[in-house]
């Protein structure tokens, strides 16, 4: 029987992402359907980033401050996903190898599923990706941590799966598969569909980089 502490737990990480889901789902939508090439236009300001401290595939200690000054690239999935994570993963990965070897630019991972998701797990799955490590980061730490991240400042939205209603043992969460962009300054700048029905991988890895490059340049 769950405490009445755990369901207050999983109360709030419900119901803080459910509460910003549909706000991610616009963002996608909205850029989506902007034709023009991304280094066209001036990017637009989503939010701001606000401080956080999590903790990386290492066990070190990760903060805002260790990544501002530097455009990076977020996404969150859980490693025993078996649905669209491995593939936005693959794509992380693909973005790894498009971005120059002297490129600034940083990839970040967050999971959805920290109880499971602990550093020794994660760095297995870097590992089995091919991450580097110098580049690209996992990350992990208590729910309300990840959920102050991912749902408020980068609009990544993530649901757990009620038991009754999973499809196998695996299907743990719902959540976004989006890849957003953050500048400099933190400030939430690009929001980009990866999976889907007509999403063309490499054209979203065409405008991702086009994005990080644009905001390279800015001060």
């Amino acid at each position: 029987m769950k405490t009445p502490v755990r369901k207050m737990d999983i109360a709030v990480w419900g119901v803080l992402f459910l509460t910003l889901g549909a706000i991610s789902v616009a963002f996608v939508w909205s850029r989506l359907n902007r034709r023009e090439p991304v280094a066209s236009r001036s990017l637009p300001i989503y939010g701001q980033v606000s401080d956080f401290t999590l903790i990386n595939q290492n066990g070190q200690a990760v903060s805002l401050a260790d990544l501002r000054g530097t455009v990076w690239v977020a996404d969150i999935i859980f490693t025993r996903c078996a649905g669209p994570c491995p593939q936005m993963t693959r794509q992380m990965r693909e973005l790894q190898a498009a971005l120059p070897a002297d490129s600034p630019v940083k990839l970040v991972t967050l999971t959805t599923d920290p109880e499971f998701d602990t550093p020794p797990v994660l760095s297995k799955y870097a590992r089995q990706f091919g991450a580097n490590l110098d580049r690209w980061t996992f990350l992990t730490g208590t729910k309300r941590e990840i959920a102050n991240l991912a749902v408020g400042g980068l609009k990544l939205s993530a649901v757990e799966v009620k038991p009754e209603d999973r499809a196998s043992p695996e299907d743990l969460f719902i959540h976004s598969t989006i890849f957003v962009v953050v500048d400099k300054q933190a400030r939430l700048r690009g929001v980009f569909e990866t999976t889907g029905p007509g999403v063309n991988s490499q054209a979203v890895e065409g405008k991702i980089l086009a994005a990080v490059e644009t905001l390279a340049r800015e001060n």
